[in-house]
């Protein structure tokens, strides 16, 4: 039977066809990611590393790392991919409660890393291919035996973010990532001839999940970059045809005077997710290259959920429909009664992409999950009448004040739109009168006025007055976490005495 999600990766490859397209000119073929993938699947399994066992990696972004990930598919073992900016601190939380049998560090953290192991097995991989367990998988044999594991079986744990309380580990099983993965593939229309400009860390599900393992999937190419740098990806656009990135992603590229329509004329595909994308950047897009970004919307916990179409409008603001065989509805978050269109509620789906549940935490499972199978995402939102969806924000960023609910990305849209503003993040803060108080935080533009009055007078004729700040603060730019996402728990924390 060998592995479920391994051979449905694998079926598009086309033996010497490449795969990833590397610095310096060289290329791997899908058969040397195969051959790799069973040397490090025999590597594996001399450390001892049994079907279910878990295997942790810290690691940069490298080929070896994707033959790494495959290897462990093949060998029956999950594949726990762990952010590079994680302290020993931090990886000692996730050792301890993933308690993977191996964990795969860089040489260079090697020592350091000691002290947080626990049982696990250390063993290193550097970005150059270097590093004890590429001495051992280097010395193996290409030919493996695949284990056996059924849709069920677990392929991955991702740990979530853990803005609130301790992260916690989503389950993915096999039949979630293949399922996934062959959704995006159709929707998308991802072929054997298409090449993604991948630019992504591969720690998380954006970069590991949907762009690597789609393309794997179609049979394609990919330029695998170890970091995004907007001058090399406009450079490798007459050389590719999709690029899958956050919001930055574009922001950056936007500066780039080179970007042209001449410039992207190759280019099919522009997709863009982890994080809200501003309407004016999709427009500013689609008026420089005449191409309309691709927005979706997905979670570590379900991998994507919807998608603007392929063919179609794509909505500036909106993360367009539920993919097929995903069922998304809105529902009251307290009450769970199905909303109407045009209401703002919870976010709830359910399909095969949703995961098993969270690591040893049941109760936790439990209480995100409704009796009909429907996992609430946190994520708030409506349908307006086309059937497009449209994300207001996170559950845990809804600000009351004075009991009334105020929907953030209703008053980032109205001052974002204002003369001077680059971006801005509304959050809510304890207030000893209205419970919490709406505060805007505002980038500015490079030498515009930081004037709080004039902000709050502009939006006052524009919002219900309940909605208007109540303050307005200026910084050079927001704090945001690996994949862009603007961290609101650090601007509660950092402004928490404002109104004291």
């Amino acid at each position: 039977m060998g592995s479920y999600l391994y051979e449905r990766l694998t079926a598009g490859a086309q033996g010497e066809a490449p795969a990833l397209l590397l610095a310096g000119g060289q290329v791997l073929s899908h058969a040397d990611l195969a051959a790799a993938a069973g040397r490090y699947a025999n590597a594996l399994v001399r450390l001892g590393v049994k079907p279910g066992d878990r295997v942790a990696a810290q690691l940069e972004k490298s080929p070896e790392v994707v033959m790494l990930y495959l290897g462990c598919l093949r060998a029956g073992a999950v594949f726990l991919p762990l952010n590079t900016a994680y302290t020993p601190a931090e990886i000692g939380y996730f050792l301890g409660d993933a308690t993977p049998s191996v964990f795969v560090c860089d040489p260079a953290r090697e020592v350091e890393m000691a002290a947080v192991a626990g049982g696990a097995r250390i063993v290193t991989l550097g970005r150059k291919g270097d590093g004890t367990l590429a001495d051992l998988a280097d010395g193996q044999a290409e030919t493996f035996a695949d284990i056996d594991r059924g849709p069920q079986d677990l392929a991955a744990i991702l740990y979530t973010s853990g803005t609130t309380g301790r992260s916690k580990g989503a389950m993915l099983t096999q039949a979630n990532l293949a399922s996934n993965a062959e959704t995006l593939v159709d929707y998308w229309r991802i072929t054997a001839n298409d090449i993604l400009i991948h630019a992504l860390p591969i720690y998380h599900i954006h970069g590991l999940f949907v762009a690597l393992n789609t393309l794997l999937m179609a049979g394609g190419a990919m330029h695998f970059l170890s970091r995004f740098d907007a001058g090399k990806v406009l450079g490798l656009m007459d050389r590719a045809t999709i690029l899958m990135g956050v919001p930055t992603f574009y922001v950056r590229l936007l500066d780039e005077r080179g970007l042209t329509p001449q410039a992207v004329g190759k280019m099919r595909l522009f997709v863009s997710g982890s994080a809200p994308l501003l309407a004016e950047t999709h427009r500013a897009w689609q008026e420089r290259t005449g191409e309309a970004i691709l927005e979706r919307y997905g979670m570590t916990e379900t991998g994507m959920n919807t998608s603007n179409p392929y063919e179609g409008e794509r909505i500036p603001g909106s993360v367009g429909f539920p993919l097929p065989g995903v069922d998304l509805r809105i529902a009251d978050p307290e009450t769970g009664k199905v909303l109407g269109t045009g209401e703002i509620g919870g976010i709830e789906v359910k399909g095969p992409n949703v995961f098993a549940g969270y690591w040893n935490m049941p109760e936790k499972t439990a209480a995100e999950f409704r009796t009909d199978g429907f996992f609430i995402t946190g994520d708030l939102g409506k349908i307006d009448e086309k059937g497009y969806v449209h994300i207001v924000g996170r559950a845990k960023d809804l600000v009351i004040s004075g009991g009334l609910n105020v929907y953030p990305i209703e008053v980032e849209a109205e001052i974002d739109a204002l003369p001077g503003v680059v971006e801005s993040a509304v959050i809510g803060l304890s207030h000893k009168d209205f419970g919490e108080a709406v505060t805007a935080v505002i980038v500015p533009e490079k030498g515009a006025a930081r004037d709080e009055k004039a902000v709050i007078a502009a939006v006052s004729g524009r919002l219900a007055k309940f909605k208007c700040p109540k303050r307005v603060l200026f910084v050079d730019a927001l704090p945001r976490n690996a994949m862009g996402k603007v961290q609101k728990a650090e601007l509660r924390r950092m402004f928490a005495a404002l109104y004291d």
